[in-house]
Parts: C-alpha cells; structure tokens; sequence
C-alpha cells in the first residue's frame, strides 16, 4: 500500500473515532448526558407500572360513620384503620356529616371504587335501606358498627355497644343522686336506633324510682352539638324546675352543660354515653353539672369489627353479633380511667 492511501486509510479511521465519540458525549451535567434508548424507557415504564401495582394491593375495604366530626367516631374509625391496614389491606372512609342522602352518595361512589366490605354506621337507621340493597347487589359485604340499620337481615356482622344497658346505668344514677325524683329533659335522636336503646333503657330505670320522675321535654337534636345547645338553652327557659337532663351522646351532653352555664343553672344533674375525654374532664370538676356518661370503647368496637372483616375476607368463621359492655364514669371514679383519651 502506498503512503499516500495510508494516510488516507488513517484519517478515515479517526473521523470514524471522532464521530462515535460525538454519540457518547461525556461532558456537562447528568442533564446533558440523559440520551434514553427505547429499551431504557421501556424498563422505567414497566418499574413505574410496578410501583402502581404494589400500590393497588391488597383488599380495599370502606368506612362510613354518622359524622366524622364527632370524636367518637373519629376514633373508631382510627382503631378500625389500625388493624386493616396492619392485615395488609386498604380502607377509603367518607364522612357523611349527618346527611343520610349524602351517605347514600358516598355508598355509591365506594360501591364503583371496588370496596369488598364496608363499615357502616347508618346517619338514619331506616332511610338506609336502599343502600344495604345496593351493597348486596354488589356482594360487598356489611359490617354494622355502633348504630344498627332497621333491615338487619341485610347485614353480615353487627359490632356494637350494649346501648339499652348504657341508658339503664344512667337512670340507676339519677335516682341515686336525685331519691326524690323531679321533672327532667331528654335529648334524643331518633334517625338513631343507638340513642332509641339508651332512651328505653333510660325510661325504664327511672321507671322504677320510689319517687317519679316526670319528663317534661323531649328534643331530637339529630346528635348534633349546635341544635343541643339550642334546645337545651329553650327548655331551660321553658322549665325552670328541671332536675336533670339526659343526652343520647356526650356531644350533646357538653351542649347541655354549656347551655346550663349561659342560663345559670348550677344546680342540674347532665348524664351522656360515650365516655369521652371531654366529658371526663368535666367529672373531675367538682363543680361541674354533668353527673356521669355510660362509657363505651371506640377503640375495641374498631379492632373488633376489623377482626370481623379480615375474617370475613379470609373465609375463616366469625361471630354475626358482638356487643361490648358498657360501664358507668362518675365523679367517684373517673380518676380510674384517666381524662386524656377513650378507653
């Protein structure tokens, strides 16, 4: 070979080196450098896809409850959370906020959202029902907490408290504290079939006092703080002789103490169910005009209805009823049980 085709042959070689040196530039930042291939974009899709599976896994299970801006069910709520999602699975909670066509909404939108089993706490026991139907259309399953639905032959499992012991315990105070029995107010909540068992079991310890008892004022406040706090403020005003009022829940009871201290009223005795630190507080006031609340466990109802779904999930066998017991708080033990959270 001549020397002038070498030097040919060997410029041709280091433009070949220079261009694929061009290809794989080197220099700049790792933003200049980022040139993917197919097969890179490839791979960063199917991990990205991956990472959106893992996401999607596990049972997704639904929470609806009266209204999520009451303590009560705040904290059933997180109790039931705990334990599904320590079981690997998903839960979607919606607040109804007292709304029973709200409810029904939300229902829908946790029936197209794919919910297996659903946590419900009915806003109304009755109006309800067309719901439960669409549950059971779709094979999702019920677990009823807390407050019962009117058509119980829909429902899978029933977790709840002892609510007509919870009444009773409360009646069986007042005739201690009030033996000479007196005229009183209820505060009560129909759409409700928990505050219907606490009102019968109510009605029917004081029933049975030497002296009676005479009910002089009967409010639905849908269990809500502000509609308490202005019936109580009205039958006050109304009855100035009242001995005592009884609450369908704690939320209202702190609606009845707050009305009894804007009108004066020192002398009242105010029972509620629930056992909420709210009302533990006020127990351990001396001077405070709440009397005692039938305490309940959020805590336990939560664990024990999500117990119940994982083995309703699994296949395994499980208890259709299960009611938590309820217990008196008073003043003469409430340091027992502490004031900064539910039992």
């Amino acid at each position: 070979m001549n020397h002038k085709r070498r030097i040919g042959l060997l410029l041709l070689c280091m433009l070949v080196v220079c261009g694929l040196a061009g290809c794989k530039r080197n220099v700049g930042t790792p933003e200049d450098n980022a040139v993917k291939t197919n097969e890179e974009t490839k791979e960063e899709k199917k991990a990205d896809e991956e990472e959106e599976a893992v996401k999607e896994e596990g049972h997704l299970l639904g929470f609806t409850a009266v209204d999520m801006e009451n303590p009560y069910y705040v904290t059933l709520e997180a109790s039931t959370r705990q334990v599904v999602e320590e079981a690997g699975c998903r839960m979607i909670t919606k607040n109804p906020a007292s709304d029973a066509k709200l409810q029904a909404q939300q229902i829908e939108e946790m029936i197209e959202e794919g919910v297996e089993v659903i946590f419900l706490a009915p806003v109304n026991w009755e109006e309800i029902t067309p719901s439960l139907e669409a549950l059971k259309q779709a094979n999702i399953k019920i677990i009823n907490i807390d407050t019962q639905v009117k058509e119980s032959a829909y429902v899978d499992a029933y977790i709840g408290s002892d609510n007509k012991k919870a009444g009773y315990i409360c009646g069986e105070d007042l005739i201690e504290k009030c033996p000479e029995g007196g005229k009183i107010a209820i505060l009560e909540s129909p759409s409700q079939n928990s505050v219907n068992e606490r009102m019968t079991g109510f009605e029917e310890a004081i029933a049975k006092a030497e002296k009676g008892f005479e009910v002089v004022a009967r409010e639905d406040t849908g269990g809500k703080l502000e509609r308490a706090l202005e019936a109580v403020q009205q039958i006050l005003k109304d009855h100035e002789d009242i001995k005592a009022i009884m609450c369908g829940n704690d939320q209202m009871a702190v609606a009845a103490k707050t009305a009894a201290n804007l009108t004066g009223r020192a002398d009242i005795l105010i029972y509620g169910v629930d056992g909420s630190p709210d009302i533990k507080k006020e127990l351990k006031k001396p001077d405070s005009q709440v009397a005692g609340t039938a305490a309940q466990s959020p805590i336990n109802m939560g664990q024990k209805a999500a117990q119940t779904a994982i083995k309703i999930i699994e296949g395994e066998t499980y208890e259709k009823e299960v009611y938590e017991d309820v217990f008196l708080i008073n003043r003469d033990n409430v340091e027992m049980y502490g004031a900064d959270g539910w039992q």
